[in-house]
């Protein structure tokens, strides 16, 4: 997008479920970044509306509530106050955390599927569907599971495998059951309301190879979806919770949550913009969390409806088909709106070498952290943007954590502000001294201070925001390098104007670092803004060398940061210990699979095999293809072994096989066979193989 043009900026977070609280995978993949990007445009004086908020249906939503026994309403009630509290007070910055249950929203959603249903937009199709005949209703995607045909997961949902990645339609389970009664499901006949997808196919192309600079994990699986050829997707669901299909005919059921959660960020800024135009505050409006109502008085549409309107949706990676195929072709059929510039997809975090996991506890939830790290808010907005995961999965462990914030945030900046605030005080009672003669030393600090908001700035406006922080931190480093350069503590008794002039420069770091670090870490900006006792400057003011002015008063020196002790740490990883004892549930306590009859299993074929060559599929991070030699033959299965061995390591190595297994394609490799492997409640993978060196065809009864 021409940047000459651009009058305003919306930025979109993706919406939480409130089917639980908020963990530092969310945070590290969507909401720092947005609210980075969304406090370095306000500190650039944009226009910027800044939005979010709960999505309150969906099939996760009425899982949570059959679970703990309450009503749907009462689950969605529950966490939207504790995720909306959590997110004020970690400082996410958003313009308006609303609600999808809020009244605006339900119009809106209803309104944007009427527009779509009058221009004759959807199709309506009679499919078989899957039907729980024991709980008598429908089963949409995450009511059932079974196997993924992609990876071998038997825990897969109906649109999603969380192990592989893949996005599946309930039908390409295998062995599906219902999560309501643990039945197998029926297909019986439905009708809904289908987006055809495969009519916006060439313009959903054209729209995505204008934004060849998109990350290459968006851009890439974008193409793989246009390149596999798009498919009509149901905008419809059989559910009693959700927003009611407005038409004739669509009695019993709700809109797609993923057709009316993107209509979210419209629906936000519209109740942001409602509410910015009342004259007095609106005590409903405690509901939604709203910042600057009265000084903000917008229309909505110009942030959705304006090519002078810049649009950025932050989200994690398993949503990039959502926002970047599904919801720009349903903007492109309603005709009126704008389509994202941008959609910064980051990858996924995983906890102590693990993927985080809410059903097993492995998660370090922000709730929890808030209430036993009180204060240290921007210790963990530090060190997830430091390691977040742009462009590949990265790992948070505790140990790091502790590590970050003493050797960085301690021992760097807050260690140069500290040193800079004392020796002020110390020599010259708190007053800004006079900058007196400047040597070559001092003016090539002064240039480079200048170069850094430049070059923060580009590494922001292009979502590398890890590059960006660590741009931040190189000031503080260039403050403490120049420090113990000059070394004013021991001129002092003998050229009290050279030390004048170290400690000008080196409070007007301090400025520049209160300034540019606003976006990363609000709190600490804060805590040195009050130090310096000098105001809030904009961004356009950043790499001045006379930010603070001579004969300024600043406080006393406060410690922007305090060690973290091991004690701290132990505690927290004696929390995930106990969750991973409560996830081993020793085997035997194991829920059983329904019985079978023995000549169901007579008719399986095991039998011993042994791994001749093997390599990794391409593009996939968990496949590999293995040849074996099953003692009747040699041929070709695909595992999803990837991640537990290299295919070096494997081959020779003897498995047990079912052999007469129909074969199926995966990944465009036709797969004849499964390896069986033990599964542990940690999730690694083990072979499942004969104690002793056997002849290849050996059969396993």
């Amino acid at each position: 997008m021409d940047n000459s043009k651009i009058k305003r900026y919306t930025v979109t977070a993706a919406l939480p479920y409130t089917n639980g609280p908020v963990h530092i995978g969310h945070l590290a993949g969507v909401y720092i970044p947005a609210d980075i990007y969304a406090r370095y445009l306000r500190s650039n004086k944009r226009d910027v509306k800044f939005v979010c908020g709960s999505d309150e249906n969906g099939v996760p939503i009425t899982l949570k509530a059959k679970r703990e026994g309450i009503t749907p309403q009462e689950v969605v009630d529950k966490y939207h106050k504790i995720i909306g509290d959590s997110f004020k007070e970690f400082g996410v910055s958003f313009d308006i955390y609303h609600r999808t249950s809020s009244s605006t929203h339900h119009q809106t959603a209803a309104d944007f599927f009427e527009t779509l249903y009058n221009k004759g937009v959807f199709t309506e199709e009679v499919t078989e569907q899957y039907y729980d005949e024991t709980a008598k209703q429908f089963l949409a995607d995450r009511y059932i599971t079974g196997t993924c045909p992609n990876c071998g997961n038997e825990n897969a949902y109906g649109d999603q495998c969380e192990n592989c990645g893949s996005t599946l339609n309930a039908t390409d389970l295998i062995n599906p059951k219902s999560t309501l009664s643990g039945n197998k499901p029926i297909l019986k006949e439905t009708k809904n309301w289908f987006l055809p997808l495969d009519k916006y196919e060439e313009r959903l192309r054209a729209y995505i190879e204008s934004h060849k600079e998109w990350r290459p994990n968006v851009y890439g699986q974008c193409q793989s979806w246009l390149n596999a050829g798009l498919q009509p997707r149901a905008m419809t669901r059989d559910l009693d919770w959700g927003i009611r299909v407005p038409v004739r005919g669509a009695e019993g059921k709700v809109l797609y949550v993923w057709f009316d959660a993107p209509i979210g960020y419209i629906s936000a800024t519209k109740e942001l913009c409602n509410y910015a135009k009342l004259d007095v505050w609106n005590p409903k409006a405690e509901e939604y969390y709203i910042n600057n109502y009265e000084s903000d008085k917008c229309g909505w549409e110009e942030y959705w409806k304006s090519d002078e309107t810049k649009l950025v949706h932050f989200i994690g990676k398993d949503n990039i088909v959502f926002h970047c195929i599904i919801f720009p072709a349903m903007l492109m059929a309603h005709g009126d709106y704008t389509l994202a510039d941008n959609v910064p997809a980051n990858e996924f975090l995983n906890l102590e070498g693990q993927k985080i996991s809410t059903s097993k506890n492995w998660a370090v939830w922000l709730n929890e952290y808030l209430r036993e790290f009180e204060g240290k808010q921007d210790v963990l907005r530090y060190v997830l943007t430091a390691t977040a995961p742009e462009t590949k999965d990265n790992d948070f462990t505790w140990k790091d954590f502790q590590a970050r914030n003493n050797n960085e945030l301690v021992a760097i900046l807050g260690n140069f502000v500290n040193r800079v605030t004392v020796l002020t005080h110390k020599y010259f009672n708190g007053i800004v001294p006079t900058l007196m003669q400047v040597t070559p030393q001092d003016q090539a600090v002064i240039d480079e201070l200048a170069t850094f908001p430049g070059k923060i700035s580009a590494s922001i406006e292009n979502y590398r925001f890890r590059e960006a922080l660590s741009e931040v931190m190189n000031v503080a480093r260039l403050g403490n390098k120049y420090l113990a350069e000059t070394e004013p503590w021991k001129l002092i008794k003998t050229d009290e104007d050279r030390v004048r002039t170290i400690l000008n420069i080196s409070l007007q770091i301090c400025a520049n670092l209160q300034l540019l670090i606003e976006p990363f870490m609000p709190f600490t900006s804060d805590k040195l803004m009050k130090m310096l006792n000098n105001g809030r400057q904009e961004w356009s003011e950043a790499g001045s060398s006379t930010l603070i002015k001579r004969g300024h008063t600043i406080n006393e020196a406060v410690l922007l940061f305090e060690k973290i002790e091991d004690a701290a740490i132990d505690f927290q990883i004696e929390k995930l210990n106990q969750s991973k004892t409560a996830n081993a549930v020793p085997a035997q306590a194991l829920l059983a699979k329904e019985n079978i009859q023995f000549d169901d299993f007579s008719k399986m074929d095991i039998r011993v095999a042994t791994i001749i060559a093997a390599e990794k599929v391409e593009k996939t991070k968990k496949l590999l293809k293995l040849t074996v030699n099953t003692g009747i033959d040699e041929r070709t299965v695909v595992s999803g072994i990837a991640e537990y061995y290299k295919p070096e390591d494997i081959v020779g190595k003897q498995v047990s096989m079912i052999v007469n297994l129909a074969p199926r394609e995966i990944k465009g490799i036709l797969s004849q066979g499964m390896i069986l492997m033990a599964e542990n409640s940690a999730g690694k993978l083990t072979f499942v193989a004969p104690a002793e060196q056997f002849t290849e065809g050996s059969v396993i009864r």
